[in-house]
């Protein structure tokens, strides 16, 4: 069992380099990997599963040949696209993992995390997250027309990069006492997440924590196929 775990592409129709990377990924990744998993913000905004534009097309088709071709391939809600629903699944044929999961393999236990959960320092963060993650907000949202939210999408990204400029860098990492108290309580062998965009693996007493870069010069994977897992960058 080949399994591999990616995170924070950031997709767009703006990111044509970082795009046509993602492809080649996807078509090197045919009989590679059993198992792909993508812990989230694999685009810079999703702004509802009636996105029909070519890019987002291109997208679903691409992940879906790499479905049919035998790959399982798995999603994590990210802070970017935690409006991924059910067409979308149908689309790409990709499967919907709640944020965190939990799994064994190879007499490991593994979580799973997008890894925005973990940084409880960053209040202001965590209370705009309470908030869109409500049935009430996105329905509201979803309401509008696809133009008007994508300009709320540019709107709420340019705001977030502002706000981020002015906040202490260790506020925007996960809190090291929420992953010991998360990984005492599920009993793990590994958390491997993203988010933060600082990887690295991180050992403490009794688990190993891996963070996933994102993919800019270069692409981030952790590979898991019968030892423990890797983290490795490679050039895009």
């Amino acid at each position: 069992m080949n399994l591999a775990f990616i995170s924070d592409l950031h997709l767009s129709e703006d990111t044509s380099r970082l795009n046509s990377a993602f492809f080649n990924f996807l078509s090197n990744s045919n009989h590679a990997f059993d198992q792909l998993f993508i812990l989230g913000d694999l685009f810079e905004a999703w702004v509802g599963d009636d996105d029909d534009s070519p890019f987002a097309n291109d997208v679903c088709q691409a992940l879906l040949k790499l479905s049919k071709q035998g790959t399982e391939i798995f999603f994590i809600h990210g802070n970017r696209d935690f409006l991924i629903g059910d067409d979308f699944m149908k689309r790409s044929g990709v499967k919907i993992l709640p944020d965190p999961f939990t799994f064994q393999c190879f007499d490991l236990k593994i979580a799973l995390s997008h890894g925005d959960s973990f940084c409880t320092d960053d209040v202001d963060y965590q209370n705009f997250k309470k908030e869109v993650r409500t049935q009430e907000w996105q329905s509201d949202f979803l309401a509008k027309p696809l133009a008007e939210r994508k300009q709320i999408a540019a709107n709420m990204r340019d705001s977030s990069q502002s706000l981020s400029a002015n906040k202490a860098s260790n506020i925007m990492d996960v809190n090291d006492d929420a992953v010991q108290i998360f990984a005492k309580k599920h009993g793990i062998d590994f958390l491997i997440h993203g988010h933060t965009h600082r990887p690295n693996c991180h050992v403490y007493d009794s688990f190993e924590r891996i963070v996933l870069g994102d993919w800019s010069d270069h692409g981030w994977i952790v590979s898991l196929t019968n030892d423990k897992p890797k983290l490795e960058k490679f050039i895009l």
